[in-house]
């Protein structure tokens, strides 16, 4: 063999090494998944359900490019923190950190643009989300171009029918109601969960006008008064313990009363009621009703925030959570009321939400006037105690 040919043999194999390098260099890049994180805050419920939804995601076809991580705050132990961090990140320019999508409500939304300016989240480039066309409900005009609705929820009333013969129908007859039953109704403090803040919210906004409900203006505030003055004058007429009035912590509080028979009555949302008369943990004879004007509900949504890392894989959630088996599983986790034509779902999960009236749920989007709202009762209604 001349050395000639020896050096074309050689050159070959070592082209040959290279390109079985390069090769095993590709397959390792393209079988490395992209985490996407998303933050979300709310009960143990919804929790429960982005467990199964995570992996859902990560074992359908979009798991096969990406992997969810959900980071999760439980209510009353960090949502404001968590809104601070983004903006506090934001205002120092950080980019391309871990905060991928956001859970959140037309309240928080507001507020996060009222902290960090209209360009924290992301204008959402609708083609990116195949599903996006199935999606019946829609946001409020504020941040409708940033915001995808994923599932509706709304505040009831839930009640002991073997207690309540005459189920309230209004504001004003529920109000009649709890002065004629002292101690048979709770509701938490506001701060501590949506539930009672929705019964607060709707005391004070019933006496005002219909617009003021989608404003985070601050002139708003002085026309609360009124509702304050309906709270107060309940306060007396709520539920004692140890001869004092109690309002109980988080939503789930309110609920134990209920359950334990030590109230009649009281503001709850209707997807954790569904969801525990699912389970078996609520008696027989707790129902629920609606009431007009409705207590407040709201639709939750994803925002992709413009510091995040990984927009690609955000819109691959997004369009996960508004795909038919992600919405049977919301329905069937958490009596979510779907954003998506209820046809196409399971039947006997949509059975889960019969007896809502979805025509007359009520949404508010009062932004950072929540803190305010919230901070007010704590010193208009709580010293009362």
């Amino acid at each position: 063999m001349t050395s000639t040919i020896r050096k074309i043999i050689a050159a070959a194999v070592a082209v040959a090494a290279l390109a079985g390098v390069a090769g095993c260099g590709s397959a390792s890049a393209a079988g490395t998944k992209q985490t996407v994180t998303l933050w979300a805050t709310g009960s143990d419920n919804m929790r429960q359900a982005y467990e199964s939804i995570s992996q859902a995601f990560n074992k359908s076809e979009y798991g096969d490019k990406y992997q969810l991580k959900v980071e999760f705050i439980m209510s009353g132990t960090g949502g404001q923190g968590l809104q601070d961090r983004i903006v506090a990140a934001k205002k120092a320019g950080k980019t391309k950190i871990d905060f991928d999508l956001v859970d959140l409500n037309n309240s928080d939304y507001g507020a996060y643009v009222e902290k960090g300016g209209d360009d924290i989240f992301t204008k959402l480039d609708t083609s990116k989300i195949s599903n996006y066309g199935n999606i019946k409900a829609k946001n409020s005009e504020e941040g409708a171009d940033r915001l995808l609705p994923y599932r509706g929820t709304t505040v009831v009333l839930a009640y002991d029918s073997d207690k309540v013969k005459n189920v309230p129908k209004t504001a004003n007859d529920l109000y009649t109601w709890i002065r004629k039953h002292p101690g048979q109704f709770a509701y938490n403090s506001p701060s501590t969960g949506g539930a009672g803040q929705s019964f607060v919210l709707t005391a004070l906004y019933n006496q005002m006008p219909e617009e003021a409900l989608s404003s985070s203006d601050s002139k708003w505030e002085s026309q609360w008064d009124k509702g304050f003055d309906v709270l107060k004058d309940l306060n007396s007429s709520m539920y004692q313990s140890g001869g004092k009035v109690v309002y109980p912590n988080k939503n789930q509080g309110a609920l134990d009363l209920l359950a334990n028979k030590e109230v009649s009555m009281i503001p709850t949302w209707a997807d954790m009621y569904l969801q525990q008369k699912q389970m078996g943990t609520l008696p027989e004879s707790v129902k629920i009703a609606q009431i007009a004007p409705a207590l407040t509900g709201t639709l939750a949504s994803l925002a992709i925030p413009s510091i995040g890392s990984h927009t690609d894989g955000a819109y691959a959630v997004m369009d996960f959570m508004v795909s038919d088996e992600a919405q049977n599983i919301l329905l069937d986790k958490m009596s979510a009321i779907p954003v998506v034509d209820t046809a196409k779902l399971d039947k006997d999960k949509v059975k889960l939400i019969d007896g809502l009236d979805t025509s007359t749920f009520r949404t508010a989007s009062i932004g950072s006037l929540t803190d305010d709202l919230n901070k007010q009762w704590d010193e208009r209604i709580a010293t009362l105690n």
